[in-house]
């Protein structure tokens, strides 16, 4: 009896921070199996159109969401024979950081987004993928700036603090989180730029360096220098 093929997907972790909640965003699927239910944006690999897996996951995100995300990252490879009915899968998933602001549910068909901390069960191990993205997300904002790509193009210091301790889940030192930026050295100040509006003093808004906007963090296929500094 002939063996069946191997099932070989991608899958894209989309995460944003609204109303200072960390949010994963999700597709309706409209095939068989779980159609209806809520899932990862993904699909099957094309070989002949996608290079690798990589290629795969730009794809994918832009297909299913319209979106190419300033910082995207391979998370791991999920497989088994259990966690897709129609059989032995294995999916390479990704993880993206993007601006809530870049988000439109209205705009995209099916698409939704959900607290990560209110997920109820999703179809194949997807819940389980969405907590291992956000603890690896939760892990490397304890030493990185990949807090930063949850922000705007512009932003101010007390706004990415304010992402940094959304994500953590704890409040961060002042004094201490602006030596880390400056150690980081992955920010510039925008000439004459302050926000306004403000009970204290105006605040200088800042912007990545261009090195470091719309880039795919990969190992490999990384741009010079590195995210994680």
């Amino acid at each position: 009896m002939p063996q069946k093929p191997i099932i070989c997907t991608v899958d894209v972790v989309l995460l944003c921070l609204q109303g200072g909640v960390l949010q994963v965003a999700l597709l309706q699927r409209d095939k068989p199996p779980f159609a209806g239910g809520y899932a990862l944006p993904g699909g099957y690999i094309h070989p002949e159109q996608d290079t690798d897996a990589l290629d795969a996951a730009v794809r994918m995100l832009s297909e299913k969401t319209g979106l190419s995300s300033p910082y995207l990252e391979q998370l791991g490879t999920f497989s088994g024979a259990a966690r897709d009915p129609r059989g032995w899968s294995i999916s390479i998933v990704y993880y993206a950081l993007v601006p809530a602001e870049l988000i439109e549910p209205d705009r995209t068909p099916g698409l939704q987004l959900q607290p990560v901390n209110q997920l109820k069960t999703l179809p194949f191990d997807h819940k389980e993928i969405v907590l291992a993205a956000v603890d690896r997300v939760r892990n490397k904002s304890s030493y990185s700036s990949l807090p930063v790509y949850l922000c705007g193009e512009q932003f101010t210091l007390p706004r990415l603090q304010a992402v940094y301790e959304a994500i953590l889940g704890e409040p961060i030192n002042k004094v201490s989180f602006r030596r880390k930026m400056d150690e980081l050295d992955m920010l510039e100040a925008v000439d004459g730029a302050l926000e306004s509006g403000r009970a204290n003093r105006p605040a200088q808004i800042y912007r990545l360096k261009s090195q470091y906007r719309n880039r795919l963090a990969l190992s490999g296929r990384s741009m010079t220098g590195k995210v994680e500094h």
